[in-house]
């Protein structure tokens, strides 16, 4: 049996070894063939042309052709991508602009500590004497000055 795998394995070799040089100069040779590079150009010129009727068919049936649906996926993506930016930019308004951005107990303590603040002025004020001015009686406070009407 060893000595028909070898026999097997000898062959494969020789053939192997001749025969990819033999299909190497063949496929060499076609494809230097102007025959075969003209009927592969008339190929391709005969896909294109069906290719362009297929989409002349489908837009006089009033469907998307394949290429209609690309550049409609390509303008769907660019949209998308602006909006998610829109969106990025909105969420960072709204952190900076949004009272919510002070936990509720913070405003508690803020409320508290300027109450308190105001409590302490009051006092102040209705402990300090007001001034009085000349010819004013000091329960009367001084009388605000009108601003002119501008000239047009």
């Amino acid at each position: 049996m060893s000595d028909a795998s070898n026999a097997a394995k000898n062959l494969r070799d020789r053939l192997s070894g001749g025969t990819e040089d033999r299909l190497g100069k063949a496929l060499g040779e076609l494809l230097e063939s102007p025959f075969l590079t003209s009927a592969i150009g008339r190929a391709f010129d005969a896909r294109e042309k069906a290719a362009q009727a297929q989409e002349v068919a489908l837009g006089a049936l009033n469907l998307p052709s394949a290429a209609d649906i690309e550049r409609l996926t390509r303008r769907l993506r660019s949209v998308s991508h602006r909006l998610e930016g829109i969106e990025d930019g909105v969420e960072r308004l709204d952190r900076t602009m949004s009272p919510s951005a002070v936990e509720p107990s913070e405003i508690g303590e803020r409320l508290a500590a300027i109450e308190a603040q105001l409590a302490k002025l009051t006092e102040r004020l209705d402990q300090s004497p007001r001034p009085s001015a000349a010819g004013t009686p000091a329960s009367k406070p001084p009388r605000a000055r009108r601003a002119k009407p501008k000239k047009s």
